[in-house]
């Protein structure tokens, strides 16, 4: 006698050699003759056709596909010997289901059996009785027995009268809604509607009221018509939350019939399974035994041929129901295979040879279960969208193999194209193991080392399924997905590597995504960075804050015997001279150095003002990372920023709570100074951001915004005295640091003499603190009189960074102070190498630095008081309208247009007022611009030319009068529409900057870390046969080489081809250019409310409205069809439909627009 039990992964019994000479089978078995199969048929596609190819293949069988107008690409025609297409011009599905084109392939090429996999006609007795008229033999039951089976009305009438037990249910199928309005009348609710003619979880829908009855009826009879070419339904009672086990039966032509044990199919989403275990685990034997024999009582029952499975739904209390039995092989047979070593799909052919089952060893009593083996389908859906199917190409696919799993996939490679007609499998994953929870285990390294790009997976809500304890424990029933929401907390793919692609193929095709001023390229060469010793950094001023907090810290600047200098460079410098575009990536190269020989500075400035906005919108990066990542290598430097008053880091005003918690946020990210501004030392907005900053713990620094000359006794508006008034305000409110913020250049040694000496003897216990610009080229100057008239700090940036509207020059401070009472303690050489590095570093802006355009700085800033950073855009402006050799002319514009606004602050961002105005000349700006009345009033008063002009005037503080801001519901808000990855910093980017945030979310979620890409090709992406690297962390390194740029496709798209880490990569990349003269549908726009989009790609089967109707919330818009499977479109809102942008059968991709809803 054979034996069965053999070594998992050693010869399979029914490996047999088909030359061998058979057991003689038992005598009371009836013997036929054995006709050999020399040529098959697969009546399928997808992996069930390669599944069956694969064992022709070892049988010595010569192979055929069949294929669709739409699967010519596919990989079911390449595997087999020979491939004929089939259903010309008929829709995708309908072909595979058109018997007289699949019985003409067979017959005009000596086709010996059909196998018909699973689905389309695998349960259709006509097509069985068809292959047996034409002569070719049928690999599964007789034509009879699958009518039977298939009628499961018919088959719950077999099963009752061979005793098995069964669910209550129509004796037939019903033909109108009125008789499933009687049954659910007589069994009550909930009742279940099931294809009478297919499987698969399609036309079959869970009805619980009388509300439901009458949608789901007509969507399960549509599905299953379109499905199975008949729409028959049955009803039966609804059993709730049971287990799925079905039993695995087989089957010959001889009578012999057996079971190879049960299969547990309970994790299932909308009927379809998701997972299977066999065997089911903590199945009582006394329950197994009767399953399995009920089984193949039924079997015998009516004579049951070949491969075949029996389901029963078993309840709580350990009773079972037959439900139907499934007349062919299941997509879950792969476990069985693995628990008990027996290759089903040889057995189907030998079977259908007319080899009996003694004949190949196969007896009840050698079945054998040898462990636990688990199946995961993989599909491309989208879990976070309730499994919507996603289609599309396939840009990546790598699969997790190793001892124990094996891959059963047709449609999983690189390049594969996932159509909306077919259904959604992308490839079937089997662990095998001893027991359930060594198959589970590697059933999760198997899953965590896929990576599928290009279609969303349901991937990660497999490995959720599998790391859940009652899935562990083996006690899941059909209610396991809809009980356990926190399977759908999914843990997003990083996909870094694709997406850098993405976005590199981008800027190949479409030009760099952030405006480029002038057209000059990034240096060659990168920035050189010096040596860092290893080890910790030496302590620094932020030390004394952390151990003695912010009064400590003060009187610890105040009684330093030296000049403090703080250093600009991470922020003011480059805002000045780079138009704030320096990147993350280059200021974290050199930040360990500044750690390390900078620890003498009072602070660096690294935040706030412009940078916010401007990381986000035009830089793609997070401004809190920034923070985040800074702080890390820089732990002994006191951070400093930017705090616009009550308008935080914006341009507008906000609700005081949006202040406070901004600072609150920006202190726990590490955030230690913050100097507050107002652009019109407006005291209640100061004093509003004051108490904000000081509520979070921060060190508060009042600055107030200079302009004028104190020193110029013509000059009455901003006199000494106005200042030394404002100084006394902001004292008395607590400010811990007193800072003159002079943005215009304007304090000249004199003034500065005389203004802090007076601070000085007025606060002779208050640090002070001096910013200005060196536009003039006296930067230096003034701020040694600053600093000899009694300022602590004084504000520098690197050599190369620093001068023309910039700050003063670091080296400079340090030189002329050495060796004396005012020594800043800072090396000199260290000085040069950060120097050297930034020079290098500001050869990669090129496009953006200032000597564009201007090359160098100008004394007659005195004159006209333009602040740095504005007096670099303007210059730019002027060039970049033709205006560059009038500039004299704009800039004397400048000061007419600042003397009819009534002498403004120069600071941001109340000279956003002047520019403008400033550049219609010549001749255009005159006091006729304005009208009349210009002079009577300041613009922060009322009245005069404000009212002329028709704006609203605002008296008192504006935040004043908003209401709060509810940050939680925001939150939420953010949450529904970017995902579960929304953190406390992204609610306030959100708050201040809504549309800027927004826009940057989407880019990043398409285009990845773009942190990790260096500047040259952040800007320029790289040139064809360019190879770089890149580096995502520690001990991860991307290597990548440009490849080639294709020419423009039918859907405007290029392809752009790289090799990644040696593999090939290739992405599709819309033509922005060309995509402006092509005709595309229109896309709902998320951020538009009552645009409502398709949520998947698919085909319209029906349109429920019609423009102009009114319609309530949740009720259905239309119906789109897709993997085989409809889908409802429901209205998420009450409203009128405002216009219909879709026609019955139109063909949509996913949010193509469908209504919009007013």
């Amino acid at each position: 006698m054979l034996k069965f039990r053999t070594v998992h992964g050693g010869l399979r019994l029914l490996g047999i050699r088909r030359t061998s000479t058979a057991p003689a089978a038992s005598p009371n078995v009836r013997r036929l003759e054995y006709k050999p199969i020399k040529k098959v048929m697969v009546a399928n596609r997808g992996e069930i056709a390669i599944r069956v190819f694969r064992a022709c293949t070892e049988l010595g069988i010569r192979t055929v596909a069949i294929y669709s107008e739409q699967d010519t690409g596919q990989m079911h025609r390449q595997k087999a010997d020979e491939a004929y297409l089939i259903g010309r011009g008929l829709a995708p599905v309908q072909a595979y289901l058109h018997i007289p084109d699949i019985i003409k392939v067979a017959k005009e090429n000596n086709v010996d059996a059909v196998h018909p996999g699973y689905g389309f006609l695998s349960e259709r007795a006509d097509f069985a009785q068809a292959c047996q008229d034409a002569g070719v033999r049928f690999i599964g039951p007789s034509p009879e027995v699958v009518r039977k089976m298939g009628d499961k009305v018919e088959a719950r009438a077999i099963a009752i009268a061979a005793g098995v037990p069964v669910v209550p249910g129509t004796d037939a199928p019903i033909t109108s809604l009125h008789e499933a309005h009687e049954f659910s009348n007589t069994y009550g609710f909930p009742i279940i509607f099931k294809a009478a003619y297919g499987g698969g979880g399609r036309g079959m829908r869970v009805v619980h009221s009388y509300e439901e009855l009458e949608e789901n009826y007509t969507r399960a009879y549509s599905e299953a018509l379109a499905a199975f070419g008949n729409g028959a339904l049955f009803v039966e009672k609804f059993i709730e939350k049971p287990r799925h086990i079905e039993v695995q039966i087989l089957g010959d032509q001889y009578g012999n019939i057996l079971h190879l044990y049960e299969r547990d199919c309970s994790i299932q989403r909308r009927h379809q399974k998701v997972v299977e275990i066999a065997p089911a685990a903590h199945l009582d034997p006394q329950l197994r035994t009767r399953l399995t024999s009920d089984s193949v009582k039924l079997a015998k029952q009516v004579g049951y041929e070949n491969a075949g499975t029996v389901e029963f739904l078993v309840d709580r209390h350990g009773k079972h129901y037959f439900i139907e039995v499934n007349s062919r092989l299941q997509v879950e047979h792969t476990v069985t295979e693995e628990i008990t070593d027996v290759d089903l799909v040889h057995a189907q052919i030998h079977v259908a040879e007319g080899r009996s089952l003694p004949d190949l060893g196969l007896r009840q009593e050698n079945i054998r279960i040898n462990g636990c083996a688990i199946q995961c389908r993989v599909t491309t859906e989208d879990p976070a969208r309730s499994f919507q199917p996603d289609t599309g190409r396939i840009e990546v696919f790598r699969s997790g193999e190793g001892m124990g799993i094996r891959l059963d996939n047709a449609s999983a490679f690189q390049g594969a194209v996932i159509s909306p007609h077919y259904d959604s499998l992308l490839v079937k994953v089997i662990a095998h193991g001893k027991d359930h929870p060594t198959a589970a285990t590697k059933m999760s390294r198997a899953l965590a080392e896929f990576r599928v790009r290009g279609v969303k997976t349901n991937i990660a809500f497999l490995q959720n399924v599998l790391n859940n304890q009652q899935f562990l424990a083996g006690t899941v029933d059909t209610q396991f997905i809809d009980e356990n929401p926190e399977l759908f907390q999914l843990r997003p793919a990083q996909n870094r590597a694709q997406k850098l692609l993405h976005y590199l193929g981008h800027v190949m095709v479409n030009g760099p995504t952030t405006p480029i001023p002038v057209k000059a390229s990034p240096s060659p060469t990168d920035p050189i960075v010096p040596a860092v010793p290893i080890g910790p950094p030496p302590a620094g001023f932020r030390d004394i804050l952390l151990r003695e907090g912010p009064e400590g810290f003060a009187r610890a600047v105040r009684n330093h015997p030296g000049l403090l200098l703080m250093d600009t460079t991470f922020r003011d410098a480059h805002q000045s001279l780079l138009a704030t575009r320096v990147r993350t990536h280059d200021l974290k190269k050199i930040a360990p150095y500044v750690a390390h020989n900078f620890s003498k500075l009072f602070s660096m400035e690294n935040w706030g003002g412009a940078t916010f906005d401007v990381a986000m919108r035009f830089l793609y990066e997070c401004p809190w990372r920034r923070l985040q990542e800074l702080r890390e290598l820089i732990p002994n430097i006191p951070f400093q920023m930017l705090l616009r008053g009550a308008n935080a880091v914006g341009y507008t005003n906000y609700p005081d709570n949006v202040v406070f918690k901004f600072c609150e946020v920006a202190k726990e990210n590490g955030m230690d100074v913050f100097r507050v501004f107002d652009s019109l030392n407006y005291l209640p907005n100061m004093l509003l951001g004051m108490e904000a900053a000081g509520s979070a713990g921060g060190v508060v620094e009042a600055a107030i915004s200079y302009t004028g000359d104190v020193a110029d006794p013509s000059r009455t508006k901003y006199s000494l005295q106005y200042y030394m008034g404002l100084a006394e305000e902001l004292v008395r409110a607590g400010t811990h640091i007193l800072c003159i913020k002079d943005m215009a250049g304007l304090l000249k040694p004199t003034a500065c003499t005389m203004l802090v000496s007076s601070l000085r003897d007025r606060f002779p216990d208050l640090p002070l603190h001096i910013h200005t610009h060196d536009t003039s080229g006296a930067g230096v100057a003034a701020m040694l009189a600053c600093a000899q008239a009694g300022a602590d700090v004084v504000d520098v940036a690197a050599d190369s960074m620093s001068g023309m509207t910039s700050q003063p020059s670091m080296g400079a401070l340090v030189a002329c102070t050495r060796g004396t009472p005012l020594d800043t303690e800072v090396p000199m050489e260290r000085v040069f190498d950060y120097s050297e590095y930034w020079e290098g570093a500001r050869g990669l802006y090129a496009a953006f630095d200032c000597t564009a355009t201007m090359k160098s700085g100008n004394s007659d800033v005195y004159e006209n008081e333009i602040p740095g950073g504005q007096y670099t855009n303007l210059h730019f402006q002027a060039h970049s309208m033709g205006l560059g050799s009038k500039f004299k002319e704009v800039k004397k514009a400048y000061v007419e247009a600042n003397q009819m606004l009534g002498d403004l602050i120069k600071v941001s961002p109340a000279r956003r007022s002047l520019p403008d105005p400033a550049l219609h000349v010549p001749g255009t700006l005159t006091s006729r611009a304005f009208s009349s009345g210009l002079h009577r009033c300041p613009p922060w008063g009322g009245g005069g030319w404000m009212q002329d002009l028709g704006l609203t005037l605002c008296f008192g503080r504006p935040g004043a009068s908003l209401p709060p801001l509810d940050l939680q519901a925001l939150e939420k808000e953010l949450v529904d529409r970017h995902g579960e990855e929304v953190t406390p910093e992204d609610v306030l980017s959100a708050a201040m900057y809504p549309d800027v945030f927004a826009h940057f979310k989407d880019f990043t979620a398409t285009f990845g870390p773009l942190d990790s890409l260096n500047t040259r090709l952040f800007l320029q992406g790289p040139k064809i046969a360019e190879e770089f690297e890149v580096e995502l962390e520690r001990g991860k390194t991307l290597h990548i080489k440009a490849l080639a740029v294709s020419d423009l496709n039918r859907a405007g798209q290029r392809q752009v081809f790289f090799e990644l880490n040696g593999q090939l990569r290739s992405i599709l990349v819309k033509d922005t250019q060309a995509m402006k003269e092509m005709h595309f549908h229109p896309k709902a726009l998320k951020d538009v409310k009552g645009q409502i989009g398709a949520p998947m790609p698919g085909k319209v089967i029906d349109i429920k409205v019609v423009a102009g109707a009114k319609v309530a919330k949740g009720q259905p818009l239309c119906v789109l069809s897709a993997m085989k499977m409809e889908t409802v479109v429901t209205s998420p809102m009450e409203g009128t439909v405002r216009k219909v942008h879709v026609t019955k059968d139109m063909t949509l991709e996913g949010d193509d627009l469908i209504l919009e809803i007013e």
